[in-house]
């Protein structure tokens, strides 16, 4: 199949238009026709349903366009191997990851490749994983584990701690550790279902409800220095915090509680330089 002729059936699948499509090739609208129809010849499929005045595609047509964007996406890879051997790097992760454990690593990789141009972006988990399937993520930084796909593959750097905290008034705050059994006696703040730092709440827990959900990990921590109830968090997302005195850090003292911090990208990947080169800034800044 022509690349030519893959690009104009991604623009047409994008935009379900032949005039727009046209428009943004700069090509005339019969020959984009001509083309879509040269390349349903080659595949002897129809890609397009034309029973409607409205462009659709088949079922065959949805097929080919998942497959026309993984297959730009490497074309823009292989165009920026060979044209600039640093790369270029598209990474994701967890806002608490973003902020507290990218920025080392990342001032060493650009110190060593200066020519790389670098995109950070930061989403939740499931979102950064869809964008590793797509391609669109080189690389992602989350907690926990990643999902079973055989198109990824992951490795755990480091396992963080998991630690209460608790209103700087609360009794708790002067012990410095209590046992997980007395802590669920205690009110808690959770974020909200699908979070990952909510899964690390429903596992500790075992499901027990919390008072209060709350959206963000920032909210969260100002909740329960407002005195709302506890919450259990990485030690790296509530550090800065503690050490400003607004909550307090409780240690679990009869659990070994922690998340694994994970870094996942898709396994054809694997030997792209810019990606093995950030691997390992990674692995040796936060293993």
């Amino acid at each position: 199949m022509e690349l030519r002729l893959l690009r104009t059936f991604e623009v047409v699948a994008r935009t379900l238009n032949l005039t727009q499509a046209a428009r943004e090739l700069h090509y005339a609208q019969s020959s984009v026709s001509d083309q879509i129809q040269a390349l349903e010849r080659e595949l002897g499929v129809e890609l397009l349903d034309r029973s409607q005045r409205r462009v659709r595609l088949t079922p065959q047509g949805e097929t080919l366009a998942e497959y026309t964007g993984r297959i730009f996406t490497l074309v823009e890879e292989a165009r920026w191997a060979v044209a600039r051997p640093d790369g270029e790097l598209a990474v994701g992760a967890l806002e608490t990851l973003c902020t507290h454990r990218l920025p080392e690593p990342l001032a060493h990789y650009r110190a060593t490749f200066p020519q790389a141009r670098v995109r950070i972006g930061q989403s939740n988990r499931g979102e950064l994983y869809g964008s590793v399937l797509r391609g669109d993520l080189d690389l992602c930084l989350t907690f926990g584990d990643a999902p079973p796909d055989p198109a990824l593959r992951s490795e755990k750097l480091t396992v963080e701690p998991l630690v209460a905290i608790v209103p700087p008034d609360h009794p708790l705050a002067g012990r410095g550790k209590a046992p997980l059994t007395e802590l669920t006696e205690e009110p808690f703040l959770a974020t909200e279902q699908g979070c990952g730092f909510r899964e690390m709440y429903d596992g500790a827990f075992a499901g027990r409800a919390p008072v209060l959900e709350v959206s963000s990990i920032g909210a969260l921590g100002a909740c329960v220095a407002a005195g709302m109830g506890c919450a259990l968090l990485p030690l790296l997302a509530v550090r800065a915090q503690a050490a400003r005195g607004e909550v307090a850090l409780v240690e679990i003292a009869d659990a070994d509680l922690g998340t694994p911090i994970t870094m996942t990208w898709l396994d054809r990947n694997s030997t792209k330089p810019a990606l093995t080169g950030f691997q390992t800034m990674l692995r040796t800044h936060l293993a």
